[in-house]
């Protein structure tokens, strides 16, 4: 039987997606939406594989089952919630996800600009530079050098894409 399964594999593999979808009619007993070639041929080939070794065990299948009752996974990002407050329904947006190139909040950016040494601290919301809170790194960098300049480039925590 493990020979006729290798066989109707390497069958699968030469099939356009055409031939799967009547393939995938026969195995199934229902036709799919999909025209995707490599799909197809996942979904068929476990069926085949399914039908000829077995499927799951009753236990298996049934523990299976009670972990998916007990799992509370999130499979989308959280949508803004509606705030209700004095009668008007407000959104609320949902917060906002940190730049994976920014350090933690409390950490010093230091750099050494024209026999200057410039020192930044990051905070929960914002920049502080010289007694001054700066929403962006790039507005710390324009008011030092007095030209746009990418804040992430200029204090060392990016790359330059272009070299």
């Amino acid at each position: 039987m493990k020979q006729d399964v290798t066989l109707e594999l390497a069958a699968l593999r030469r099939m356009t997606p055409a031939q799967l979808r009547d393939k995938y009619l026969e195995v199934f007993g229902e036709p799919t939406r999909s025209g995707n070639r490599d799909f197809l041929f996942k979904r068929l080939a476990w069926r085949i594989q399914s039908l000829a070794e077995g499927s799951l065990s009753e236990r298996a299948r049934q523990r299976a089952e009670e972990l998916a009752r007990d799992a509370d996974i999130r499979m989308t990002m959280p949508k803004a919630s509606p705030v209700t407050t004095g009668g008007h329904t407000s959104v609320k947006p949902a917060p906002a996800l940190p730049s994976a190139h920014l350090p933690l909040p409390g950490t010093v950016l230091t750099r050494q600009y024209k026999g200057r040494m410039i020192q930044v601290t990051v905070l929960q919301k914002g920049f502080e530079y010289d007694g001054q809170v700066y929403k962006s790194l790039t507005a710390i960098a324009n008011q030092i050098t007095g030209s746009h300049w990418n804040g992430l480039l200029f204090f060392g925590l990016k790359q330059d894409a272009s070299k």
